[in-house]
């Protein structure tokens, strides 16, 4: 990606050529209970002034018991959630991991990331996904395979936020003349977030990044270099973000092995710190972090900030294709 003007957003975190660090939000919020906005705007705050790139949420929109734990989440609207923390923050980016495409109408969403990213001052990253709760199709009214709305959806999205002037007249054509926004001044990036049900090469020809989810680091290795393959096949090589999720349990003490989560590690500082070089090596531009407890975060926090993000402009990212491990 080199002549498309981004917002401020997007050096921070993607562009930056070194691995960063975000952190999923709410930091703090108990199972089952919906987070406290005073100390979650407190902890947006000291994440951000210890340099943590970005601040991510996620996009529930109903309350469905998920995962190993069978916890019903409740999180506030992402969009909503987002400009509060905008308010707290200065110099983080703000994102979607990520806003569920097939059950959001396009131009709504367009609405919403445009007016994120002018309250925010061009700190806005649009991460989007097709959805994983099916409880969750009926409800709101989807007939529609959620790969093929998606599909449908993400055109108009992309053209929406478009600061191209033929893609917007498109979008135009098909709206009877009427925009949603303005045409942007700057373009928000727009990352799928998992599979979204599409291939590789999909996401790969439309999207501006990919976001996945930790797996084991030969794995991983793997998913980069068929990442990367695919940029060359449908994107003309062009150099877009691979970002990671990953679930962390940072310990106290520092030198602490790393020990395996269910999507991540519980870790000393040491040890994590390794894994990130590890993984800018392989290609990873930015790590998206959800700290678990039971230490306390705002600790956690700390120590991140303090020691490991003053070190990661030395994690230079890797731009070719890795060579698999044997």
């Amino acid at each position: 990606m080199t002549d498309v003007a981004y917002n401020r957003a997007w050096d921070r975190v993607l562009g930056a050529g070194h691995l960063t660090l975000g952190l999923m939000t709410p930091l703090a919020r108990a199972p089952g209970q919906a987070a406290d906005l005073v100390r979650e705007a407190a902890l947006a705050a000291r994440a951000d002034a210890l340099g943590v790139a970005a601040l991510w949420t996620r996009d529930v929109p109903l309350i469905v018991p998920q995962g190993s734990t069978k916890e019903a989440a409740m999180l506030d609207d992402p969009f909503i959630w987002l400009t509060v923390l905008a308010g707290a923050t200065t110099a983080a980016a703000l994102g979607t991991a990520a806003a569920v495409l097939p059950l959001r109408h396009p131009l709504h969403v367009a609405k919403a990331a445009w007016s994120l990213d002018r309250l925010s001052g061009g700190r806005f990253i649009l991460g989007v996904g097709s959805g994983d709760r099916p409880e969750e199709l009926v409800p709101l009214g989807v007939d529609t395979a959620p790969e093929v709305l998606f599909r449908e959806r993400w055109l108009t999205l992309a053209a929406a936020l478009s600061t191209d002037a033929e893609a917007r007249g498109e979008l135009l054509a098909a709206t009877g003349g009427y925009a949603p926004t303005p045409a942007p001044a700057t373009r928000i990036p727009l990352l799928a977030v998992g599979t979204a049900r599409q291939s590789l090469q999909w996401i790969a020809a439309h999207a501006d990044g990919w976001a996945t989810y930790h797996r084991e680091e030969a794995r991983q290795q793997g998913r980069i270099a068929l990442w990367q393959r695919a940029l060359e096949e449908r994107a003309g090589g062009a150099r877009k973000p691979f970002v990671q999720s990953l679930q962390l349990e940072l310990l106290a003490d520092p030198d602490a092995p790393a020990e395996p989560l269910e999507l991540g590690p519980r870790a000393g500082r040491h040890a994590l710190l390794g894994y990130f070089e590890r993984m800018a090596a392989l290609g990873v531009a930015h790590m998206l972090v959800n700290l678990q407890g039971p230490r306390p975060i705002a600790d956690q926090v700390e120590e991140l900030g303090r020691e490991i993000v003053p070190r990661l402009p030395a994690l230079a990212v890797r731009r070719s294709a890795p060579a698999m491990m044997p």
